[in-house]
């Protein structure tokens, strides 16, 4: 692999217009960017395809199904995911590539690291105690099922993930884990999210996605 190896960037995408071309103009030169559309209609894919972005249109809805569709799209040895919420900051992102990229790892988890009252307490609770549980069930020592991440792409698509929900990243780390992957964590910034979360927006959406994350680690 050569010293400064291209990396195609997953960016799962349902109505992130006010923060996809926010994190678009600010991803390094070496990062693709691989736009997973989940169904947008406010301008996400024109914003994408204006940028040069690889789009990508994911029907089946779900954080899972999106990020799974970039996966298969991908053609890079080395991926990374990350939101396309402007929550997480591009230019960190050698961060969480670096060590896989130079094969010190084969999963690198970005640990939020909140900025500017990012990360609401019931969120920071609920990721605790998903966190805790991955612990028991891995003996990780990890704080965060981050939604930045980097991996090598054999590894993911060996492991035939099945969540395709808001469970997928928990059930990445789970099933990474069993297959005897080395995992680590590094600590990222977690900036205030531009739009309101589909996810974790409102306090079922909160439930939801504590549901299909304990489901993925329970497996």
């Amino acid at each position: 692999m050569s010293p400064d190896p291209q990396v195609q960037v997953i960016l799962p995408c349902l109505n992130e217009v006010d923060g996809l071309r926010w994190v678009l103009e600010r991803l390094p030169v070496r990062m693709l960017p691989l736009v997973v559309d989940n169904g947008s209609d406010d301008g996400s894919v024109e914003v994408a395809e204006g940028f040069g972005a690889q789009v990508v249109r994911a029907v089946q809805r779900g954080y899972g199904a999106a990020c799974h569709a970039g996966l298969l799209a991908a053609t890079t040895p080395v991926v990374a995911v990350m939101d396309a919420d402007a929550s997480l900051d591009p230019r960190q992102l050698d961060r969480v590539v670096g060590p896989v990229v130079a094969g010190d790892v084969d999963l690198m988890l970005g640990r939020r690291q909140p900025v500017r009252g990012a990360f609401p307490w019931q969120l920071r609770v609920a990721n605790r105690a998903l966190a805790s549980r991955i612990r028991r069930r891995t003996g990780l020592r990890l704080h965060d099922i981050g939604p930045m991440r980097a991996f090598r792409r054999e590894l993911l698509l060996g492991l035939e993930l099945t969540d395709r929900r808001s469970g997928y990243p928990a059930e990445t780390v789970v099933r990474a884990a069993d297959a005897g992957a080395r995992i680590d964590e590094v600590a990222v910034d977690y900036l205030p999210r531009r739009g309101r979360s589909k996810v974790t927006g409102t306090p079922l959406g909160v439930w939801h996605a504590v549901r299909d994350m304990s489901a993925a680690i329970n497996r």
